[in-house]
């Protein structure tokens, strides 16, 4: 059982979705859970540019709950499914590409890859029930999230400070183990209960890196061409 304490309080703005979420594999597409509501309404393409980073984010939570529970519960869905999550770390560095150009792009990519790959071990080792390498796994898993919090901070040190990366990349990655330690058991209530939680706090974290990207970029969010996927 994974030995990590998930009590970390949500950071960031408030996300002001008011969603139905449920776990993906029960529920409709996340494209739809996508609250555009939220999103600035004095500017189209600022609309433009937080819908797509909320529907790559929600793609995000969307195929890691449905990969982590194919890792427990379904070895036949579990390759199509990591398939499709490892599409979204490419699409998601895709999309700061227009911004940021295509090394920060490509780096970002292979950070989010790492980002998911280094799950299989945690995964793996909290299902054996194996501490040791649980404790190594978590470790490498945490110094990842690290990472892609400070290459973000590094490309826009004004708008996305470490002191706001560093601990939402670590809500991420412990909301993340709370819900897999409740599909893990088989519980599935308290797993929608907490992958409900986990998806404000990413929309949250959406939000913020839309907002970052706009106030550093405003010439480039006016004619910029986003990568959206269908």
């Amino acid at each position: 059982m994974l030995a990590v304490a998930c009590s970390l309080a949500l950071v960031g703005v408030a996300c002001g979705s008011n969603h139905q979420a449920s776990l993906p594999v029960q529920a409709a597409d996340a494209h739809h859970a996508v609250n555009a509501a939220s999103s600035p309404s004095t500017n189209s393409d600022a609309v433009k540019l937080y819908t797509t980073m909320r529907q790559l984010w929600a793609d995000h939570m969307q195929y890691t709950v449905m990969t982590v529970d194919a890792f427990f519960h379904d070895n036949n869905a579990l390759q199509p499914r990591l398939n499709r999550l490892l599409q979204n770390q490419k699409d998601i560095g895709a999309a700061i590409g227009p911004y940021f150009g295509q090394d920060a792009a490509n780096k970002l990519t292979d950070l989010l890859t790492t980002h998911i790959n280094q799950a299989v071990p945690v995964l793996t080792a909290a299902k054996s029930g194996d501490q040791a390498a649980l404790k190594k796994a978590e470790d490498d898993w945490y110094a990842n999230a690290k990472e892609i919090a400070d290459f973000l901070s590094a490309a826009n040190p004004d708008n996305w400070p470490a002191s706001a990366t560093e601990p939402m990349m670590k809500t991420h990655i412990d909301q993340t183990t709370t819900y897999s330690v409740d599909l893990l058991k088989g519980d599935y209530a308290k797993a929608v209960t907490d992958y409900d939680a986990a998806f404000d706090h990413m929309m949250s974290m959406s939000d913020t890196l839309a907002q970052g990207i706009a106030a550093k970029f405003p010439d480039k969010v006016s004619s910029a061409t986003l990568p959206r996927t269908e």
